[in-house]
């Protein structure tokens, strides 16, 4: 990609990316907007379409939209095309996640778990064999997939599994016995990805086939939302799966399912913008025509200030889900696809950024929230109502939360990664520390009358990053390596890493859009980053405070806090009339248009 840069993974917290170093949605080429408009049309004419029979589960319809989604090379888009698939950039990959669900849930779940979680560890570390044996098949949806990895014993502590797995004495097979428990897709799946204890400690992955005997499901699961998907525990007993099905070494089953979950976590943003776009158009249409006083509620002001809201997070969360494919794109370049060690590299080149997917997750998943929540809202009682998208809407979200570990677990492991990284020396978080604490002495703010666009805001960006150096740095010194024992100050410093790595996305896409486009055709997108940036900043201050406030008291607290007014201090905006203008650019065409395609 020319012009952009391949940073590494967390190095948004210690360098400041210029806007040309970055990929954008305003940088899609040709290619990429037509296989978006194609997956569009598909999320149209043939999901959306069928959305009154993907209310609850119909396994014979999903599996013919997922042939189809096959046939069109869909559930190929991230599958090396000498094996059946597409091999479509990252960044189609992610639009096409984006654009073809449409709103309908259940079959976006299908869909991801299938593409995602259900064929990528055979397409990433599966031998040459396995993989012509299945990938091919998975492309065309001919085979669906499943994974199965959580026990009704071990959720989030995945990799210490009661299932077990005993090599026969002529070592052909495997013998497996054990229970999965919520395994998508699982009541129409024709194989697993699934996980065992080789020997009583050496977690390994499998792939086993539906028809194989001693496979039985449980009922299928009665859920809070996306009814239409199919949920049950799966049963193994004495099922003999031949040494040939293992995927990946023995005993280094936790390569393989990390993996996966790293990029399943990044798929739900994706997801989430597409939803969120969808359901913004749902809430200003009804806006429009409900009539309360005379006028359309879509002209008062506490809707308007939601109708922005909703526009300025996805705007956010897009900016982070491009950003991010940009750089799966690079780290991934130069990988032959035929060669056999081509998914193994794959998998490592994609580990570096696990922990942008982690922010991706978190961030994703709690934006689609506070979407459906306000959708619900803006429609008042009838958005209460069964049979109507916003209200499946709100209670489909609330599974992005928890799946692909909770954003609990998601904050534990951003903190985590970092401070690893730093330990690795491939993360210079000390020195960076270090420089910031110097700077101390001799920082005099400045937050006055701008003189190039958004420059407060790019000032704002900067000490939020140095805030955030500060504040994990007195914690690590405070607790050292028992740090990850103080869960809560932890997710306080992930929260302030997760909003840096938002507040900059938007602000480099916003100033390329500038630079690009110019000022004028970019007063919306300067509106909506000004308004996100301005509001968050004030919550990082309260963040570092908190953090300060738990681990220091009397004098050194009081020096913490000097040192963090300097940083802190800034000049307030009139965000109510910047939100009027993004509401009144959206309201007449009740569509999210930020993004031309």
């Amino acid at each position: 990609m020319a012009g952009e840069k391949l940073f590494k993974g967390g190095e948004f917290l210690v360098v400041d990316a210029l806007p040309e170093e970055i990929f954008t949605p305003e940088d899609f080429n040709k290619e990429q907007q037509m296989i978006a408009k194609s997956a569009e049309e598909f999320g149209i004419g043939e999901i959306a379409a069928k959305s009154d029979d993907l209310v609850e589960l119909n396994p014979e319809l999903v599996r013919s939209l997922l042939k189809k989604a096959g046939d069109l090379g869909f559930l190929g888009a991230d599958m090396p095309e000498i094996y059946g698939g597409s091999e479509l950039d990252k960044v189609s990959s992610s639009l096409v996640t984006e654009w073809i669900s449409q709103g309908i849930t259940s079959f976006a779940v299908a869909y991801g778990a299938h593409t995602g979680i259900g064929s990528l560890p055979i397409a990433l570390f599966g031998t040459p064999e396995q993989k012509k044996k299945y990938v091919p098949k998975l492309a065309s949806g001919e085979m669906v997939g499943a994974f199965a990895l959580t026990e009704p014993g071990h959720g989030t502590d995945a990799l210490t599994s009661d299932t077990t797995a005993v090599l026969s004495e002529d070592g052909k097979y495997y013998t497996v016995n054990g229970q999965k428990q919520f395994i998508t897709n699982a009541g129409f799946a024709d194989l697993f990805i699934t996980f065992a204890q080789v020997d009583g400690e050496k977690f390994s992955s499998f792939i086993v086939e539906r028809n194989w005997d001693g496979i039985s499901l449980d009922e299928e699961e009665k859920k809070m939302g996306v009814h239409g998907t199919s949920t049950r525990a799966v049963i193994f007993q004495d099922v003999k799966v031949p040494v040939e099905n293992v995927l990946g070494e023995v005993g280094r089953g936790h390569i393989v399912a990390l993996n996966t979950l790293s990029i399943g976590r990044y798929k739900i943003s994706p997801l989430a913008v597409g939803s969120a776009k969808l359901l913004i158009s749902e809430g200003v249409k009804y806006a429009k025509g409900r009539v309360q006083f005379g006028r359309p509620i879509c002209e008062f002001g506490l809707i308007k200030h939601k109708i922005a809201e909703m526009v300025i997070k996805t705007y956010v969360n897009e900016s982070m889900v491009y950003r991010s494919a940009g750089l799966l794109d690079m780290t991934v370049e130069g990988i032959d696809p035929s060669s056999e060690e081509a998914g193994e590299k794959t998998g490592e080149a994609l580990r570096k950024y696990a922990l942008e997917c982690s922010i991706n997750k978190v961030f994703g998943s709690e934006m689609l929230d506070y979407i459906v929540d306000e959708c619900v809202q803006i429609m008042g009682g009838y958005g209460y109502i069964q049979d109507n998208l916003v209200e499946s809407a709100y209670r489909d979200s609330r599974i992005n939360r928890i799946w692909e570990g909770t954003n609990e677990i998601n904050r534990l492991l951003i903190v985590d990664m970092m401070m690893k990284a730093a330990k690795k020396g491939e993360l210079p978080l000390v020195e960076a520390i270090k420089k910031v604490t110097g700077e101390l002495l001799s920082l005099r703010p400045q937050m006055g009358e701008e003189k190039e666009v958004l420059e407060n805001e790019r000032r704002m960006v900067s000490m939020t990053k140095k805030i955030g150096l500060i504040a994990a740095g007195a914690a690590t010194q405070k607790y050292m390596e028992k740090l990850a024992g103080q869960q809560e100050l932890v997710a306080l410093i992930a929260d302030i890493v997760i909003q840096i790595f938002a507040m900059e996305s938007v602000l480099l896409r916003t100033l390329k859009k500038i630079q690009k486009d110019g000022k004028e055709k970019s007063e919306i997108h300067i509106a909506a980053t000004r308004v996100y940036i301005n509001d968050v900043f004030p919550k990082i201050d309260l963040l570092a405070r908190q953090i300060f406030g738990a681990i220091s008291e009397g004098e050194e607290l009081k020096t913490q806090l000097m040192a963090l007014k300097k940083f802190a201090r800034y000049t307030p905006i009139n965000c109510i009339d910047l939100r009027r203008e993004i509401a009144d650019s959206i309201i007449p065409t009740a569509s999210y248009h930020l993004t031309k395609r």
